[in-house]
């Protein structure tokens, strides 16, 4: 692609002051910049534009950006810079691990913002936005085949009948593994991912899926628990796409 062409990038950011100022900014070093309020309108540029680059803020009101970044990672190689007050390391390395490709904290230097963007430019394809409905994403652990877009967990036996919430947890569980999720961290995933919160807890969602995928449920060797931090997937996971 020619050098000449500008890149694009969405800022997303419920606040109209801090859009503004990073919109402004980007077009003063001659890059585009689009702008969204929230996840479901960011979604909506997604699906008509194509962009090089995402800087995401963390708080929003809805749906937020850890979970948005957590969901836009299983569709897209797009880079993801977020954008956070919450400064401290361990919200840096969640927001890492989800799958953000850089994080900065707020306040920050425009400078430093500029530098970041464009080496997270450098280092990525121009507009590599897909559409997840172009590849098929599977997930291999212990006996399971699970196939993202369509939504099925099977094994050689055949399906295996779970709900749509408890597909989501167990998905959450899987592209996080090893590392253990908190309750609050998978409610809020779950909520983000699944369009619609859980009215019960985690733990009773958790033993559900225990008896669908588990040898022996009361003695569970998937799904493990550690006790005063949270949950986690045992199996070694392999990620396939086609």
């Amino acid at each position: 692609m020619s050098t000449d062409t500008p890149s694009r990038i969405l800022v997303v950011d419920d606040s109209e002051d801090m859009r503004d100022l990073v919109s402004d900014l980007l077009q003063r070093h001659q890059i585009d910049a689009f702008s969204a309020e929230n996840v479901e309108k960011a979604e909506s540029l997604l699906k008509q534009n194509s962009f090089d680059l995402i800087i995401l803020d963390v708080m929003m009101p809805g749906e937020d950006g850890t979970s948005f970044c957590h969901r836009l990672r299983r569709e897209s190689d797009i880079p993801i810079l977020m954008v956070s007050a919450l400064g401290e390391s361990t919200d840096r390395i969640i927001g890492l691990e989800l799958g953000a490709d850089d994080y900065l904290a707020k306040p920050f230097n425009p400078r430093e913002l500029i530098a970041r963007v464009k080496a997270l430019l450098r280092r990525a394809p121009r507009s590599t936005f897909e559409d997840p409905r172009s590849r098929s994403q599977v997930f291999v652990f212990d006996r399971f085949h699970m196939n993202i877009e369509s939504r099925e967990l099977s094994t050689s036996e055949g399906p295996v009948d779970l709900t749509s919430g408890e597909f989501t947890l167990l998905m959450i569980l899987v592209e996080s593994a090893p590392r253990i999720l908190s309750r609050d961290q998978l409610l809020d995933l779950t909520r983000g991912a699944s369009g619609s919160p859980f009215d019960r807890s985690i733990d009773t969602h958790i033993s559900r899926l225990r008896q669908k995928i588990e040898s022996d449920p009361r003695r569970p060797t998937l799904i493990k628990t550690v006790r005063n931090l949270g949950y986690g997937l045992a199996a070694k996971v392999e990620r396939k796409l086609s």
